[in-house]
């Protein structure tokens, strides 16, 4: 069969549309990438996946800014529809984010039945504005709010897709942590960086008791203006540290941290817990509807990590934090332990059978009806078996 996946303009949407795309093409399906110009660029994802960039228009901006916008998406709507009959396609994955919305918009129209996937604890504006029409919505998490009651019959929860790599730490033990090993951090604000992990991580390892301060060993994203300041500032503390502006071999950092300092993206809290990792997240404070707070909510109830809002994240309440998890080396790996136990490292193969399912007029819930006649309709006479 043949799927297009609508994504792009974060990694957050990003990364869990590779994931899938990898699980889609492993199993025999065509694949198809539909994003805008920033999805494209982000490397090392879908090297072997054909990439369409479309035009999306974001909503907002006053009048004149949403006519722009509004002209963009009838734009991106009219060439997606033209992609759709060279393509064929038997279902359109959307992840959420203004890029897919012309995409999915252009499936509804030419009755091709459309999934959501939402990653975030909270459904975002453009599945929330779509997920009337879709047949299955499927999301990451039990809990997600602003997901109206009327959809829950077609919601499945599936997990938020993560890479292979990923996934296969969670199968390994933690790495060995005791009173006198190297204490591992690994400090990442998500693709495009955080100034305020640069301007209080530094200083917060500085006021760590001593016994854990000459055991560090950290490796800090920084963004490409401040990665020479906080270089200076590990120096200056005799810290080691390896900087750097973007973490290309993310599953490896990883793998070799025993803690983890960042925000609470979707992909983030994924990766983590699918991972076994324990964590200290500083959700951002701008998120939409604060979604990265709702994301840390699982992660953090269940003993895994420790939330700290980012109007109280200062370099003491950093260090008490670290302290609290790592002094004692049974607590952290209690806490690593715990963050597996909310990881869904089967997401992708979860919402590759969804897509299967609805393809083939199937509900997209095994136990659930089956779907509409639009859908029954458009599903192909033979296809994989759900």
């Amino acid at each position: 069969m043949n799927f297009v996946l609508a994504a792009g303009g974060t990694g957050g949407h990003m990364v869990p549309a590779h994931a899938l795309a990898a699980e889609l093409k492993s199993r025999g399906h065509g694949v198809l990438l539909i994003t805008d110009a920033r999805g494209a660029r982000f490397p090392g994802l879908f090297q072997d996946v054909p990439v369409h960039i479309l035009p999306a228009g974001r909503l907002g901006g006053g009048p004149i800014g949403m006519a722009k916008a509004a002209l963009s998406v009838l734009k991106g709507r009219a060439e997606a529809k033209r992609l759709y009959r060279e393509h064929n396609p038997d279902v359109v994955v959307g992840f959420g984010g203004y890029p897919a919305f012309p995409s999915l918009l252009a499936a509804s129209a030419m009755h091709i039945p459309t999934v959501l996937h939402e990653q975030n604890a909270v459904l975002g504006r453009v599945n929330r504005l779509l997920a009337g029409d879709a047949e299955a919505v499927a999301t990451a998490y039990d809990q997600v709010d602003r997901l109206k009651p009327k959809f829950l019959s077609k919601t499945v929860v599936v997990g938020n897709p993560v890479r292979e790599e990923i996934a296969r730490l969670g199968e390994l033990p933690f790495p060995p942590f005791d009173d006198v090993a190297p204490l591992k951090l690994l400090v990442t604000g998500g693709s495009q960086g955080a100034s305020v992990l640069s301007d209080v991580v530094p200083e917060g390892l500085g006021l760590l008791q001593q016994s854990l301060r000459h055991r560090l060993q950290v490796v800090q994203q920084c963004r490409p203006d401040e990665i020479e300041r906080v270089r200076g500032q590990y120096a200056a503390l005799h810290i080691p540290a390896e900087l750097m502006t973007y973490i290309e071999d993310m599953p490896e950092k990883v793998g070799d941290a025993h803690l983890i300092i960042g925000r609470a993206g979707a992909s983030t809290i994924a990766e983590l817990t699918a991972a076994g990792r324990p964590a200290i997240l500083i959700p951002f404070p701008l998120a939409t509807d604060d979604h990265q707070t709702a994301n840390a909510r699982e992660m953090t109830k269940a003993g895994g990590a420790r939330t700290i809002q980012q109007d109280g994240f200062t370099p003491e309440v950093l260090a008490r934090q670290i302290e609290a998890m790592a002094a004692d080396p049974i607590a952290l790996n209690n806490a690593a332990a715990r963050a597996l136990s909310v990881g869904r490292p089967h997401a992708a193969r979860d919402l590759a059978d969804v897509v299967e399912r609805v393809a083939n007029g199937l509900s997209p819930t095994l136990s659930g009806p089956a779907l509409s006649p639009r859908t029954a309709a458009h599903a192909p006479a033979g296809g994989v078996p759900a």
